[in-house]
């Protein structure tokens, strides 16, 4: 059996000041409101020692480190309020300047969240390729299918859509049957429409739904020949795009953005 052997005094009130130490340097409210209990806690062991009759040099020790605990909890308090009406400040200019941008900043919201589903995607169904510079790369012409698919979708990640859309359409002209030739088609609208030409993204959205109808990309070009019409003033065929998604693919992520976009238009999502 193990005994348990008391705790010096001393050491005891080291502890107490190490803790509160420790305590002096945070910040955060639930860190002053630790401080405070620290402090009441020094105050009920005051109490105790008294009744245990320490010595008067142990008390008046141990008042001193209250006393100078009592100094930091004040200059943390005031620090904080210095940096929380800053940042006050900071919220209220930003709110001012946002007031008049609310919808544009949704429609971005909305976008990036998009993007970020088509990158998702690309990354899980596209080959693992080997790192290479775009200058090194060989022509168009004459590439296996995956060097060609690369060249396209590292062209496209970087926001030259013109030299993408020339790779894409190379090979879905040349490989119509390989397993991201779909992918290829999609990718191939997606540059269109990055480059604002929204009717030919529809176009080559359309094509992808004809030619793969059972593509895993079918929701993303629903949704993004949805938003295109949307792009060109054409808010019915938009609306009914969007809803043909959510009916079509109500489980999927292309249908919760359809029902958010619905929302944005004043129009019952379902």
């Amino acid at each position: 059996m193990l005994l348990v052997r008391p705790v010096p005094w001393t050491a005891a009130l080291g502890l107490l000041i190490g803790s509160l130490f420790f305590l002096g340097g945070c910040s955060s409210g639930q860190q002053l409101e630790s401080i405070q209990s620290q402090l009441a806690d020094l105050q009920r062991q005051i109490l105790q020692l008294q009744r245990q009759s320490p010595t008067k040099e142990d008390i008046e020790l141990l008042r001193q480190e209250v006393a100078r605990q009592r100094e930091a909890l004040l200059k943390t308090e005031a620090d904080q309020g210095v940096r929380l009406e800053a940042l006050e400040g900071m919220i209220e200019r930003l709110e001012t300047g946002l007031d008049d941008s609310t919808e544009q900043l949704a429609r971005l919201a909305q976008q990036l969240a998009a993007t970020n589903q088509e990158l998702k995607a690309a990354r899980t169904s596209a080959p693992t390729f080997g790192a290479g510079a775009s200058g090194d790369r060989p022509g168009v012409s004459g590439q296996d299918p995956e060097s060609l698919y690369r060249a396209a979708y590292n062209d496209y990640l970087r926001g030259n859509y013109d030299l993408a859309i020339q790779q894409f359409q190379e090979y879905i002209g040349t490989f119509p049957e390989a397993d991201l030739a779909d992918n290829a088609a999609y990718w191939l609208g997606e540059c269109f429409y990055r480059q604002e030409k929204y009717r030919l993204a529809i176009g080559e959205f359309d094509n992808l739904l004809d030619r793969y109808p059972r593509s895993d990309k079918i929701p993303s070009a629903l949704l993004k020949k949805a938003y295109a019409f949307l792009e060109l003033n054409e808010r019915s065929q938009g609306i009914v795009q969007l809803q043909h998604v959510i009916r079509e693919y109500p489980s999927s992520d292309e249908s919760n953005l359809a029902r958010q976009r619905l929302r944005e238009l004043g129009v019952d999502g379902g």
